[in-house]
């Protein structure tokens, strides 16, 4: 599998000079497993690079996965020039929900006054999937979701093609309320999704001193990072959902720790770099 990463950034898009090397655009990674249209995973403003691309490339048929509906996650979809031509077929997957549908939930962001035209006005067709606890499969590439903790409903997944294994779980806190070092894996949040993964992109959004204030947040230090790789015995890691406060000089400093704690070769452990390309 190959891809593309176009934005790495967490809460709130943070360009400038601080955050030039890893960037400002918040999450958005392009993904092409072996013999599938391309598949995107979420929907920050990283993604409308992206379908400027794609609609130079032609495309017209793709996949969206979308881990929760938080802004920095969705806010770049009315920007995402696919979806205003007519011949584009979009499939969106996201977490259930008991209080309204993935498509209505959508539209509350597709409606003034947060934006000026209504989601049953994009002229794409769209399709919408329950992500909550899925199994399926595009073009051979194999897909599972389950729920990860976070606030508001969340999930993380898993993306097995050709052998090759990519967990993505942005937006998560598996250690509150447990013990990464010592509880089962079974209690522990993301551990089915991730375990033995090539590549795992993981939530590194604070450090140990910032978490003492944010306990509950959804997010994870880089002990937490470090304890929940290693648990899950995956091969690399990707830190991603970086803090829009913390520089890129500081995101060094944070993988730093993360290797340390982790107690294995450097080129195991990377910041994830706006612009950078993903080889699984």
């Amino acid at each position: 599998m190959k891809g593309r990463i176009w934005g790495s950034r967490g809460s709130i898009a943070s360009p400038g000079q601080d955050t030039e090397r890893y960037g400002g655009n918040t999450s958005c990674i392009e993904l092409r497993p072996p013999g599938c249209d391309v598949v995107i995973l979420d929907a920050g403003t990283g993604i409308r690079e992206l379908g400027v691309r794609l609609v130079r490339e032609g495309a017209e048929r793709m996949f969206l996965l979308l881990t929760h509906l938080h802004v920095d996650h969705l806010e770049g979809l009315g920007m995402f020039e696919p979806i205003w031509r007519k011949q584009t077929e979009l499939h969106i997957w996201g977490p259930a929900s008991p209080v309204a549908s993935l498509e209505q939930r959508i539209a509350t962001y597709f409606s003034p006054p947060l934006f000026p035209v209504h989601l049953s006005e994009v002229p794409a067709t769209i399709e919408y999937h329950d992500a909550s606890e899925s199994e399926w499969r595009i073009d051979g590439a194999r897909f599972s979701s389950n729920a990860i903790i976070h606030p508001g409903p969340t999930v993380g997944y898993r993306i097995e093609s050709k052998g090759r294994v990519l967990a993505y779980l942005t937006d998560h806190e598996p250690a509150l309320g447990a013990d990464l070092e010592t509880d089962s894996s079974d209690w522990i949040s993301g551990f089915a999704l991730a375990h033995r993964a090539d590549v795992l992109i993981h939530d590194c959004q604070f450090t140990p001193q910032e978490y003492e204030n944010r306990l509950g947040w959804g997010h994870s230090t880089t002990e937490h990072v470090a304890r929940f790789a290693e648990k899950a015995e995956v091969d690399r890691l990707l830190l991603f959902h970086h803090d829009p406060m913390h520089s890129d000089d500081q995101l060094d400093d944070m993988r730093g720790d993360v290797v340390a704690r982790w107690g294995v070769d450097g080129d195991r452990c990377t910041v994830a770099a706006e612009g950078a390309e993903l080889v699984v």
